[in-house]
Order: C-alpha cells, then sequence, then structure tokens
C-alpha cells in the first residue's frame, strides 16, 4: 500500500518528468525552480511569495535564450524583465510629469536596447526612421547609430501602430459565432494571464478589457441605435447614456489606479530642532463629548517636540462643557459666533487665530496614532512643493454594510477601494487629494489659495483641487495612522454619501476639472473621474429599470437579435470584472459595487442633478457618530424607492415567465435575456433590502484586537503576567490562566506599557470564561484615560494588521456572495412585514 510519502515522492517524479520533456522540447535548463516557476504562474492566483518563484524561473530561462541569440549580457536582460514583469516601481517624491519622465527614461534606457541589439529588427527600423521627414519635424537622426539615446521618435511610433492595430481589430466585423471565439480565446488569455505576479499582467488584462469595450462601443453606435417609434428611441438612447457613463468610468478607473504608487515613509532629518511647528486641528460641532475625548488625548501623545506641538479643539457648537474640557486637558479652544461655511468655516477661523507651519486636520471621531507626524512630516521637508499629505480613514468599528450583512473584514467596505488603490493610484500623477481628515497641510500653501474651500459642501477635495491648479504637490501615505467611527445607521450613511456626492457634483460645475489652467492630463482625468463617479445614480436606475419596457410593453431599447447582444456584452462584462478582480482584489470584491450603487442610487440621482444645475442648493450637514440600536428593525422609509423597484421587477418577472410558459410564442432568446436582467436586478434590490434590516447594536464603546504584553495586578499583590486580546474606551480583555482563582466584581489593576514606561490603570473583573478575562476600567482621573487611549487607540502599531481577516476576492465566489445576500433579503423583508403586522394588530387591540 502506498502511503502519503510514496504519493508525494510520485507526484514529484511526474513533475520532474514533465518539465525534462518540456525542457528538452525548448531547450530551456532542467531546472526545478523553472518547472515551480511554470507551474504557480499558471496554476496559482497571484502572491507575494510568487515573486521569488517567477524571479528563479525567469533567470533560468533568460540565461539560456540570452547565451543562444546573443541578444544582451544575460545578467542586464535578467534584470529588465525583472524589472517590467515582476517588481512593483519604488515610490518617490516626484510631481506626476516628473513621474511620467522618469518612466519615459526607464523605457529608453532598458527597452529600447533590447530593440536595438537585435540586428534584424534594428536595422529595419533604422530603414524605416531614415525614410522618415525628421528634418521637417525639427528632429535629427544620426545614421548607423547603435544605439538610439532619445526616446521621442519611439513613442509616438507606438502610439500610431498601437492606435492602428487597436481600432483594425475593435472594428472588424465579425459573425455571431465569431464573436463567440473571440470571446472564448480572450477569456481563456485572461484567466492565464491573471496568475502572473507583478504589474503587467495588470496592464495586460486591461488591454484586453479595453478591447472588448471598444469592440462593443463600436458595434452599439454602429448597427443598434435606429428604432421604430419614439418611445423606443427615447428608452434606446437613455440606456445607451448610461452604458457610455459606465464606459467613461472603466476607462479613467483604469487609467487611475493602472499603476499605484504606494509611497513609502520618508525619514525625518536627525536633528529635531529643523523639525518645524505643527497646529492639530480637531473640529467638532454636535459629537458628545465621550466621542471627542480619545482624538484629544491621542493628539497629545503623537510623538513631536512638545514645544512645536499645539493641540486646539474647534468647538462649533458653543457648549460650556467642551470649554471646561479643552482647558482641564490643556489644550487650546477655538469657537466663533456664528457657523458660516460649516467645518470649513471652523477651520479657517482657526487659521486666524493659530500659527504652525503645518496644519493637520483630524475629525473629532478619528483616533491618531503617537507616529503620525513622524510618518508623514518626511515628505514635506524632502520635497518643498508639497502642501498636502493625507492617510487612509480606516474605521474600527463597522459600517451599516457590514453590520446589517455581517461582513466586517471579512469583505472589504466602501471606503477601502478608494483609500487601498484609488489614492495611491492618483498620488502617482500628483494627483490624491485631501479627505477632510487625517492629513497635514502647508500652512503657507493653505493661505495662498485662500484657506479651505467654502463654494462646495465637499471643501477638502475643493482645497486639493486649488492647490493643485496652483502648481502645488500632494501626497498619499497608504499607510493607515488614525481610525474612528464608521456611520452607525443607513440613514446617516446614505446622507452622508449624498453630501459627498452633492459637493462634487458641485465641483464639476463651478470648477471643472477638464478646463482652466494648472492641472496636468492625469490630474484633469483623476479629478474628473472622481466627479463623475458620484453621478452613477441615473444610471443604475435606468439599469434596474429598462427591461420592464419589454417584458411589459415589448418595447425594443436594443435594435438587435438577443444572441448578438449576448456576443458583444459578455466579453465586456467578463473581462472587465477579471481585471477588476485582479487589480482590486484585496480592496473590493466582485459584484459589490452593485450592491453598493443599488442603494443608493435612487437618494444621490436628485442632489447631483439639481447641484449639476444649480450648484448652489444644498448645504452641509454632519455625519451623526457615537450612537447605539437598541433593537433591530427593518427601516422601512429608507427602504422605499427599493420596495417600489423590487415590486416593479417582481412584476415584470412574471410577466416574462408568463410569455415563456402560456403566452404568445416568438422571441424566447430576447424574453430570457430580459428575465436574467430582472432577476439580477432582484438579487441586487434583495441585497439592498438586507441592508435596511438594522441589526441591533447596543455598544457604544466598540471592542477592537490587540495583542499587546500586560501585567495583571491581585488584591494580594501578586502580578500574573498575559497578554490582551482587545481593548475599548470601557475596558479590556485578557488571555490569562484558566486557573486562576477571580469572580465577578473582584478589584484588579492592569498594567500596559507605552514605549519603555508602565500605566496602571484600576479595573474589576465583568466576565471570566475558560482563559479569557473581561475587565472594565473604574473610574478614571482625566491624566489616566490619556494614558489608556495612548496606550491602546495611539499606539504606532495600532492599525498595521487590521486587513488580515480580509479575503481575496475571486469573481465566482463574490457573486455567490452577493446571490447569498440577496436571498437574504428577502427572507429579512418578510420578516420586517410581519413584525409590523403584528405590531398593527396589536395597536388595534389596545384601542378596543
Amino acid at each position: 500500500m502506498n502511503g502519503p510519502a510514496s504519493a508525494g515522492r510520485n507526484e514529484r517524479t511526474l513533475r520532474q518528468r514533465a518539465f525534462d520533456w518540456l525542457a528538452r522540447g525548448l531547450g530551456l535548463p532542467a531546472e526545478r525552480t523553472a518547472l515551480d516557476w511554470l507551474v504557480r504562474v499558471f496554476f496559482q492566483p497571484p502572491a507575494a511569495g510568487n515573486a521569488d518563484v517567477a524571479r528563479l524561473g525567469i533567470r533560468a530561462a533568460v540565461l539560456h535564450l540570452a547565451a543562444q541569440w546573443g541578444v544582451l549580457e544575460p545578467r542586464r536582460l535578467h534584470g529588465w524583465l525583472w524589472r517590467a514583469f515582476i517588481r512593483a516601481p519604488k515610490p518617490h517624491a516626484q510631481t506626476g510629469t516628473a513621474q511620467v519622465r522618469a518612466v519615459l527614461a526607464w523605457i529608453d534606457r532598458w527597452l529600447v536596447p533590447v530593440l536595438l541589439r537585435w540586428r534584424r529588427v534594428r536595422r529595419r527600423i533604422e530603414a524605416m526612421l531614415q525614410s522618415l521627414p525628421w528634418q521637417r519635424w525639427g528632429m535629427q537622426l544620426e545614421a548607423g547609430t547603435e544605439r538610439i539615446g532619445h526616446i521621442r521618435w519611439l513613442l509616438p511610433l507606438i502610439v500610431v501602430v498601437g492606435a492602428v492595430l487597436w481600432t483594425v481589430i475593435g472594428t472588424s466585423p465579425l459573425s455571431t459565432d465569431g464573436q463567440f471565439e473571440f470571446f472564448a480565446v480572450l477569456v481563456v488569455v485572461a484567466l492565464v494571464v491573471r496568475r502572473f505576479p507583478g504589474r503587467m499582467p495588470v496592464l495586460i488584462l486591461m488591454t484586453l478589457a479595453l478591447l472588448a469595450m471598444l469592440r462593443y462601443v463600436w458595434w452599439r453606435v454602429t448597427q443598434t441605435l435606429s428604432f421604430q417609434s419614439t418611445g423606443e428611441e427615447i428608452l434606446g438612447y437613455l440606456l445607451f447614456g448610461a452604458e457610455a457613463y459606465t464606459w467613461i468610468i472603466l476607462l479613467l478607473g483604469f487609467v487611475q489606479t493602472a499603476w499605484p504608487l504606494n509611497r513609502t515613509i520618508a525619514e525625518l532629518p536627525a536633528d529635531t530642532s529643523s523639525w518645524p511647528t505643527v497646529d492639530i486641528y480637531i473640529p467638532t460641532y454636535n459629537e458628545p463629548l465621550t466621542v471627542v475625548r480619545p482624538t484629544v488625548f491621542a493628539a497629545q501623545g503623537i510623538d513631536w517636540p512638545a514645544d512645536k506641538l499645539r493641540v486646539y479643539l474647534l468647538d462649533d457648537g458653543h457648549r460650556e462643557e467642551f470649554r471646561n474640557f479643552a482647558r482641564d486637558a490643556g489644550i487650546g479652544y477655538v469657537t466663533r459666533d456664528d457657523n458660516q461655511h460649516a467645518k470649513a468655516g471652523n477651520i479657517n477661523r482657526a487659521l486666524e487665530k493659530t500659527h504652525g507651519e503645518y496644519v493637520a486636520i483630524f475629525d473629532c471621531d478619528h483616533v491618531p496614532t503617537r507616529s503620525f507626524l513622524q510618518t508623514t512630516m518626511g515628505v514635506f521637508l524632502r520635497d518643498a512643493r508639497c502642501a498636502m499629505v493625507q492617510t487612509p480613514h480606516h474605521f474600527f468599528s463597522p459600517d451599516p454594510f457590514e453590520r446589517n450583512l455581517g461582513t466586517f473584514r471579512r469583505v472589504p467596505n466602501e471606503g477601502n477601494l478608494f483609500y487601498g488603490l484609488v489614492q495611491s493610484g492618483n498620488d502617482l500623477w500628483n494627483a490624491s487629494f485631501f479627505c477632510g481628515s487625517c492629513a497635514i497641510i502647508k500652512r503657507a500653501a493653505l493661505a495662498e489659495v485662500g484657506g479651505v474651500a467654502v463654494e462646495t459642501v465637499t471643501e477638502d477635495a475643493h482645497t486639493a483641487l486649488k492647490l493643485h491648479r496652483r502648481g502645488y504637490m500632494t501626497a498619499y501615505l497608504p499607510t493607515v495612522q488614525a481610525a474612528g467611527l464608521a456611520t452607525e445607521s443607513l440613514a446617516s450613511h446614505i446622507k452622508q454619501r449624498t453630501r459627498w456626492a452633492r459637493g462634487m457634483a458641485q465641483i464639476f460645475r463651478i470648477d471643472n476639472p477638464f478646463f482652466g489652467r494648472g492641472l496636468g492630463v492625469f490630474q484633469r482625468l483623476c479629478y474628473g473621474n472622481a466627479m463623475l463617479h458620484f453621478f452613477y445614480g441615473l444610471p443604475r436606475l435606468i439599469f434596474l429599470t429598462m427591461p420592464l419596457a419589454y417584458l411589459f410593453f415589448q418595447m425594443y431599447f436594443i435594435n438587435a437579435s438577443a444572441t448578438t447582444i449576448a456576443g458583444f456584452v459578455l466579453p465586456y462584462i467578463v473581462l472587465a470584472n477579471i481585471a477588476n478582480s485582479r487589480m482590486q482584489g484585496k480592496f473590493r470584491h466582485s459584484f459589490w459595487a452593485e450592491v453598493y450603487e443599488s442603494v443608493l442610487a435612487w437618494y444621490i440621482a436628485l442632489p447631483t442633478t439639481v447641484a449639476f444645475f444649480s450648484p448652489k442648493h444644498g448645504k452641509f450637514n454632519v455625519t451623526d457618530k457615537g450612537g447605539r440600536i437598541d433593537e433591530g428593525y427593518f427601516d422601512w422609509a429608507v427602504s422605499k424607492p427599493y420596495l417600489v423597484l423590487l415590486a416593479l421587477n417582481g412584476s415584470a418577472l412574471m410577466a416574462g415567465v408568463y410569455r415563456l410558459t402560456i403566452g404568445p410564442g416568438g422571441e424566447t432568446a430576447t424574453i430570457l435575456m430580459n428575465v436574467f436582467w430582472t432577476i439580477y436586478n432582484l438579487v441586487m434590490l434583495g441585497a439592498a433590502a438586507s441592508v435596511a434590516r438594522e441589526a441591533k447594536q447596543v455598544r457604544v464603546t466598540h471592542r477592537i484586537a490587540m495583542r499587546a504584553a500586560a501585567t495583571l495586578l491581585l488584591v494580594d499583590g501578586t502580578t500574573v503576567a498575559c497578554t490582551t486580546s482587545d481593548y475599548s474606551t470601557g475596558g479590556l480583555g485578557l488571555d490569562v490562566d484558566p486557573a486562576l482563582k477571580l469572580a465577578l466584581g473582584d478589584s484588579l489593576g492592569v498594567c500596559l506599557s507605552r514605549g519603555d514606561r508602565q500605566f496602571h490603570f484600576p479595573v474589576h473583573v465583568s466576565r471570566f470564561e475558560g482563559s479569557h478575562l473581561g475587565v472594565r476600567f473604574d473610574s478614571l482621573t482625566l491624566e489616566q484615560e490619556r494614558q489608556m487611549v495612548q496606550c491602546t487607540f495611539g499606539r504606532a502599531d495600532a492599525w498595521l494588521n487590521w486587513d488580515e481577516q480580509t479575503i481575496e476576492d475571486a469573481p465566482l465566489r463574490g457573486l455567490k456572495e452577493v446571490l447569498t445576500m440577496g436571498i437574504e433579503g428577502y427572507s429579512r423583508l418578510l420578516n420586517g412585514a410581519l413584525r409590523a403586522f403584528q405590531s398593527l394588530l396589536a395597536l388595534d387591540r389596545t384601542r378596543y
């Protein structure tokens, strides 16, 4: 009988024999590392560890090819392949234009020699170049050159040839069968390429997706826009406009995130006397003091010379309680007589009364770590043109989607894509923008643009746009350096997103990034995509209702057969999802964007439309934080739009089933296509209904995981070493010896460390199960509370491993997740309806 060891040996033998055969056929060196490389890159998903294997495999193949063909020195060619296909770009503090020049210089240094050292290719290129009218273009070309040192002739050539090929492939007519064969080839290539590590496979997947999109766009424009009636024409062009919006967003999104910079921390000078002065602003309006206190205490613990750091509480609520707290805590207090321009006006008033060279801004619930300034300030000192450094907005509490759907830390939330990928992509083009909190701005630059922008309700992005128009540089550091509270309810979440959408529409209307001076091409594209993104309300509503026109009224909004439509639309959708999954897998799961947009579409469609035509309408609203939900309930008020759309799509589905079964015959494929489209809409609306079921949340102080050494002080004076498991502003979770003799209510002491200092906190036992001990803090003095915050929330490593539980995206798993949430939504909707009916019956009984 063969055991596991024998089976393993047999598997290795088979793999080695397979590679030996492959090596003999291709003339490659028979190195096992190359075999491992082939297996991993083709049959395993991309991972950080694959890079080393890829490097070894490339080295084995390149050594042979270089020696056999005499292309270049093996070491040089190996280095070029490694840099081009595997290694991510090194971050640097150059502007977007300088970074593009650096990329072109890299191509000139590595790619041009590789091309021109092939004698046959070189001769053909040189002959072609000699025939071009260089003098007419004001350029010179030396005959017989071994290496062309300037790249400006090569880029136009590549662009022209690529555009011609792109146009030919994208517009060539194919039969329906040929289109499906083309689709199959592209999908196979995409599924293989997506398994390679590095950025080059991402660029290839983007190219394939855009090629499929080009064919679809060309087909839609040239063959589907003729209609039989005025009603069909209106519907057809509405759908075409909604699709055109998605094409633009996909293209701009690819440009924006093709190569994220992923900037690293810049070191500060060793001499602290050269470090600048910093004012920390904590603006507040109506938030409770319990939310604000941890932010203040953590800000006081930031590692920075004490004589160069001042903390200010900016109170727009004119509350005596806050004034007294600021005095007791030893920080500055700034208020004003009016609330004009809301948060922007509050900050601008503080700018008049303070004098630090730099201003760090934190929303009152965003608790900074002690390392915030030491990680961000180096960028300013390295580049004098840097005006702003932004860090991620991270939330230690679940947002309504995560809480109501039970996906917290398992499925990336709505903001992960922006702070994990989009802002790093913006950073490559010097287009990362201010997000209102967790950022630091140079006072002189801010004064030059007139302070924080007050013309729109998204004052943060508008301020960054003004800075970029003045030629300043901004930077995005993707290391989490602060954390705060997410919105507690779906209603408050919708209110916050509606304000963002209205503000972006206002900027797009009054300070459009595509026009005006001061911005580079890619800066315009990045800002334009950020603003256009929030116009998804109307397109999403069109997609959610369009099948109704055919299933109810038999109106044709695309002039083509169902199979032809499928042959063009499926390659576009599938390849776009594969490319996005490869690019965004760590930050957003497939199909979840549709869920977010379906929930918010109704609420942002009208505000963005009104703001576009009348940008002065609308006012700033503050997002509620620090609340609780004592009992779970179904939010009928928020879910009304979903319920109407759900009822319409449900009726359309029944109409489609009727036409398929007992209705008049014909057009089966077209009916099926619209039925499947309707089912997909129902799944998304079911997920939206699932989010509307507010889960119970009685804990105001959220518990956060933390593994750190601690010491437990027992009543008899004994000390016990233990480890923390979690913490909150109210208490700690500790892993201890289960044999400890402790009872509920016992008074204890806990020692936590901050650097090389130890701090003692009085606690009492609130829970003891197995090895887990839960303790609650006794009444802490103001100084003890400050120490507690700085030992927990304010630790430099507080948020380094926050995404350990996040699962990497796989498109089919994402579809399964969304389907599950959709089905769950109907169950929650039914339970909510039964409870509402029971409440009505109980109310009627009380009346009689």
